[in-house]
C-alpha cells in the first residue's frame, strides 16, 4: 500500500488587502467564570445584557475547571480523584458595524464534556463531544451598534473512564467573512505525485454561497516557500452548477525541487488561497502552511517516510498537561515535544480521541509523526462522554476531524477506535462481528474527505473471538482478533511476542504497536521486527490525571517522565534504546518495584533516582542504562567491576544490574566504552545541605499575547550549585510586572496539594511555576524563597508579537 501526502493546515491568518475580507479575532481573553450550575432563571438571562456576573471570577481561556477542584479520596480513581460538575463562562464584547450584512460564526475549538453556546439570550450552537469543535452563525443576533453578550455552559459529566479536564479548554474566535468564502475547513491539499524534481499539488477549495452569487467567482492559489518567496501560483473559475450547498473547486500546479517534510527538517510551505469576484476584489482569502512528504506502509517494511524506512518510536498518552490540567496552553505542548525528541522520540498517537490544533501544528513545527485517534469505544457504551448517543454524532463526528486534520504533514494515520473489539456492544452497529462492519463503514466515510492515509483500530490484547487473558484456551489457539485482520493497519495493544503467531494466521497483516507496556522498559522495542513493522507507542510513557491504581497516586504513575516532564532514570534506557548516541546514566533503587494486573496487562515501574544523598552504611541497589559494549563503575575512585552489555537478552539489553553498593558520601560513576575506547560517562555526586534556590527558564521566546506560558523551575542547591534533591521545604512565590502566576506544581504525582496560588513543597529537591503573559509587554520579575535557604529572583521581558 503506497501513500502519498502534502499536508498544510497550521494557521489561519488575516491580511486586509479590502474591507470585504474575512477577519478572525481572538476571542480567549477577557472572560467571567461561575464554578457550578445556575438556577433555571439565572439560565435564561445568562446571555443577555440584563444579567449581573460582577461575582463572577475573571480569567482566560484556555481554562480547565476540574484542575483546580479538590482532591476527593472518595471519588472516581479514574478521574483523578476530581469531582465532575459544571460551570459557565460569560464575554461582553462589541463588533465592528462594518460586518453587518456578512456571516460572522461563533467558532469554538472545545467544550469539555459537552457543553451549549448562547449569544444575546438565543441557543446558537453545541457540541456532544467536547474533543471537536462547532461554528455557530451568530449574524442575526448581533447588536452592531452596542454590546453583545456570549455564554458557553460546560459540563463534564460524562462517562469517560480518565481524567477529561473540563470547561473551556481550547480557543475560541469569532470569525467575519462575506456569503461568497471558503468553507470550514474548506481546503484540502495533497501529492499524487512526489519526486525530487517537482510535485503536484491537488488543491481543493470548498466554497459557499456561490450558487446565489451573481457574478463569477476565481479562485487563485498562491505557494510561498520558508523564506516568503512565490514557487507557484494556479487560478481556477468556481462552477456555479451545482446544486450542493458547497461548491468544490479543483486547483493543481507543480513545485520544481521540492523540499520534503521529516522528522529531522520539518520544513513547511505557505499557500495563500484567495477567492475573487468578475472585476477582481476580493471576496475571501485563506493563509496556510503545508508541508510535502510521503508515506508509505507495507508488510514488507513497515512504513516508510519520503521513501525511507523508518520505524516509530512513541508514546500513547491522554491528553491532559500536567498542572494546567486539560487546558490546551500551546508552549505546554511545545516543552512536552521538545523533550520527547531530545529522548529519541518522533511519534505521539492521540489516545483516544482528537488532540487541540494547537498540538498538531507544533507536531507539524517539531518533525512528530502523528497516530491520530477518533475515539475509544463504539456505540452507547458506559464509557461514552458525550450527551447525544454515539449513533446520532458519529457522522459529523468523523468529518469535521478529518477535515480539520487531514492537511497536517504530521498525521500518517487515521485510529478510528480503541479496545472496542472484545464485546459486541462497545463494536458500534449490531453486525455481531466483532465491529468489522462498523470499521469497514467508517473507513469509506474516512476516504470520502481523505485518502493518502490508512485507517487503524487498537485492538484490546485479547485473540480471535474476544478470548482474554483469564481464559484457559487464551494461549492455546493464538489468533489475532477478527478487526484486526481488516483494518488497514493491524494496530495491538500489547502482546508483542504474539505478533508472529498472529502472522501465522494472518500473513497481510502491517502490524503497528498502539500500545506497549513501561513495565516491560525496552522488550517491546527490541522484541519487534523492527525491518517489516511499523512502530511502538509506550503506554503513559508521561504521567497524566486519571486511572489511578490506588490513593494518594492521582493519576498512572508508572511512566518513564512525571507529570511536571522531569525524567526518571529508566527514561535514559528508553533513550539508549531510541538514540544511537553513546549514553550511560546511573539509577539507584529506592524500594521495592511494584507490579500489578490491569487491561490483562502487568503493570508497574522501577522505583529509581538519579542521586547520591543516601543513608549512610545501608546497601543500595544500582542499575546502569547504556547503548555502549560495556560499563565499568567506580565508587569513590574505585572500580567495582565491569560489566558487558548483553545485547542478546532483550530482557537485559541496555541494563546493566549491580551488586548492591554500601553507601559511603562521595561520588558514583559509571564510564561507559565501546571498542575499549571510552563513549560516555555519567557522575552522581554527594552534595552538601541545600542553602540557596536556583531559577532556570523554559520560554526563551516569550511573547506578550495575553497566550504565551513561561515555565521557571526552581531547585534547591549547595554552596557549590549542585542540586540537592533531598532539600525540602516550602516554596513562596512573587510574581510582578506583565504576567500572572497560573499554576505551581512539584511534580509529585501523590501530592495533596493544589496547583493554585503561590506555594508548593519542594519534591526531590524541585518545584515549578507557570506564568502567563499579559497582552502588554513588559518586565516580568519572579522571586522564589523557602524558609532557611537563600531566595532566588529572575527578570525576564515579554516581547511584542510585531518584534
Amino acid at each position: 500500500m503506497k501513500k502519498s501526502l502534502l499536508v498544510l493546515l497550521l494557521s489561519v491568518s488575516v491580511s486586509f488587502v479590502l474591507s470585504a475580507q474575512r477577519e478572525i479575532i481572538q476571542f480567549n481573553l477577557g472572560w467571567t467564570f461561575h464554578f457550578g450550575a445556575l438556577d433555571e432563571d439565572a439560565a435564561k438571562k445568562v446571555s443577555t445584557s440584563d444579567f449581573d456576573d460582577s461575582g463572577w471570577r475573571k480569567l482566560d481561556i484556555p481554562h480547565d475547571f476540574q484542575i483546580e477542584q479538590p482532591w476527593v479520596k472518595t471519588a472516581k480513581p479514574s478521574r483523578g480523584f476530581k469531582e465532575d460538575s459544571e460551570g459557565w463562562y460569560r464575554k461582553t464584547f462589541t463588533v465592528n458595524p462594518a460586518w453587518k450584512g456578512k456571516k460572522v460564526l461563533l467558532d469554538v475549538e472545545g467544550i469539555m464534556s459537552f457543553g451549549d453556546a448562547y449569544v444575546n439570550g438565543v441557543k446558537v450552537g453545541s457540541t456532544e463531544y467536547g474533543y471537536l469543535g462547532f461554528e455557530a452563525n451568530v449574524s442575526k443576533y448581533l447588536n452592531y451598534e452596542g454590546e453583545n453578550v456570549v455564554a458557553i455552559y460546560a459540563n463534564n459529566k460524562g462517562n469517560s473512564r480518565w481524567y477529561t479536564g473540563g470547561g473551556l479548554y481550547r480557543e475560541v474566535h469569532l470569525v467575519a467573512k462575506n456569503e461568497v468564502s471558503i468553507a470550514r475547513n474548506g481546503v484540502y491539499i495533497n501529492t499524487p505525485t512526489v519526486t525530487p524534481q517537482s510535485t503536484t499539488l491537488a488543491i481543493q477549495v470548498e466554497l459557499e454561497g456561490v450558487r446565489r452569487y451573481e457574478g463569477e467567482v476565481t479562485v487563485t492559489a498562491k505557494v510561498l516557500d520558508a523564506e516568503g518567496r512565490q514557487v507557484g501560483e494556479t487560478k481556477t473559475e468556481a462552477s456555479k452548477r451545482s446544486k450542493l450547498p458547497l461548491v468544490e473547486t479543483p486547483l493543481s500546479l507543480s513545485l520544481a525541487n521540492p523540499k520534503l517534510w521529516s522528522c529531522e527538517d520539518p520544513y513547511l510551505y505557505t499557500t495563500v488561497i484567495t477567492v475573487t469576484d468578475n472585476k477582481g476584489r476580493m471576496l475571501d482569502e485563506v493563509t496556510e502552511t503545508f508541508g510535502v512528504r510521503t508515506i508509505e506502509y507495507s508488510k514488507a517494511f513497515g512504513f516508510k517516510l519520503n521513501g525511507e524506512k523508518l520505524f516509530l518510536k512513541g508514546i500513547s498518552n491522554h491528553h491532559d498537561l500536567g498542572a494546567v490540567g486539560a487546558a490546551a496552553h500551546e508552549f505546554a505542548i511545545e516543552r512536552q515535544f521538545k523533550m520527547l525528541k531530545s529522548f529519541g522520540y518522533n511519534h505521539v498517537r492521540t489516545s483516544h480521541n482528537p488532540y487541540s490544533k494547537s498540538f498538531l501544528k507544533l507536531a507539524d513545527k517539531h518533525g512528530i509523526l502523528i497516530v491520530d485517534e477518533l475515539y475509544d469505544k463504539w456505540g452507547n457504551t458506559a464509557y461514552w462522554a458525550g450527551r447525544a448517543p454515539w449513533k446520532d454524532v458519529v457522522v459529523e463526528n468523523v468529518i469535521e476531524w478529518i477535515k480539520r486534520d487531514r492537511n497536517h504533514p504530521s498525521i500518517i494515520m487515521w485510529s478510528l477506535g480503541n479496545e472496542l473489539q472484545v464485546r459486541d456492544d462497545w463494536a458500534g452497529y449490531p453486525t455481531n462481528d466483532w465491529g468489522v462492519t462498523t470499521y469497514r463503514m467508517l473507513d469509506v466515510l474516512v476516504k470520502r474527505y481523505d485518502t493518502t492515509r490508512p485507517t487503524t483500530v487498537a485492538m484490546f490484547p485479547a485473540r480471535g473471538g474476544a478470548v482474554q487473558k483469564n481464559e484457559s484456551d487464551f494461549n492455546i489457539n493464538i489468533t489475532p482478533p477478527e478487526l484486526a485482520t481488516v483494518t488497514e493497519i493491524s494496530s495491538f495493544n500489547y502482546r508483542w511476542f504474539n505478533y508472529q503467531d498472529y502472522l501465522k494466521h494472518a500473513p497481510h497483516m502491517i502490524i503497528y504497536q498502539s500500545e506497549a507496556t513501561t513495565n516491560e522498559l525496552a522488550q517491546p522495542f527490541f522484541g519487534m521486527d523492527q525491518e517489516t513493522m511499523v512502530g511502538l507507542a509506550y503506554w503513559g510513557g508521561i504521567e497524566y490525571w486519571g486511572e489511578s491504581h490506588g490513593w494518594p497516586r492521582k493519576g498512572w504513575s508508572y511512566a518513564f517522565f512525571n507529570h511536571a516532564l522531569e525524567p526518571f532514570p529508566q527514561a535514559y534506557l528508553i533513550k539508549s534504546a531510541f538514540d544511537e548516541t553513546p549514553l550511560v546514566h546511573i539509577g539507584v533503587v529506592d524500594k521495592a518495584s511494584e507490579a500489578q494486573e490491569w487491561n490483562d496487562q502487568t503493570i508497574g515501574t522501577l522505583n529509581l533516582s538519579s542521586h547520591w544523598n543516601r543513608e549512610l552504611g545501608k546497601a543500595y541497589s544500582v542499575y546502569t542504562f547504556t547503548n555502549a559494549d560495556e560499563v565499568e563503575l567506580f565508587v569513590n575512585g574505585k572500580s567495582v567491576g565491569v560489566q558487558q552489555n548483553n545485547r542478546n537478552d532483550i530482557k537485559k539489553r541496555n541494563i546493566i544490574q549491580w551488586a548492591p553498593i554500601t553507601y559511603k558520601k562521595g561520588r558514583l560513576v559509571a564510564v561507559a566504552r565501546t571498542n575499549g575506547k571510552e563513549v560516555a560517562r555519567h557522575q552522581l555526586e554527594t552534595t552538601g545541605p541545600a542553602v540557596a534556590l536556583k531559577l532556570e527558564l523554559e520560554n526563551t521566546d516569550w511573547k506578550a499575547d495575553g497566550m504565551d506560558l513561561q515555565y521557571v523551575k526552581v531547585y534547591a542547591v549547595d554552596s557549590k550549585g549542585r542540586k540537592v534533591p533531598t532539600a525540602a521545604g516550602q516554596v513562596v512565590f512573587d510574581v510582578q510586572g506583565a504576567a500572572k502566576l497560573i499554576a505551581v506544581d512539584n511534580g509529585d504525582h501523590t501530592s495533596d496539594e493544589l496547583f493554585a496560588g503561590n506555594t508548593r513543597a519542594l519534591h526531590q529537591g524541585f518545584a515549578l511555576g507557570i506564568l502567563r503573559a499579559t497582552e502588554t509587554s513588559g518586565t516580568v520579575t519572579i522571586k522564589a524563597s523557602v524558609k532557611g535557604l537563600k531566595g532566588a529572583q529572575r527578570t525576564m521581558i515579554t516581547k511584542n508579537t510585531a518584534q
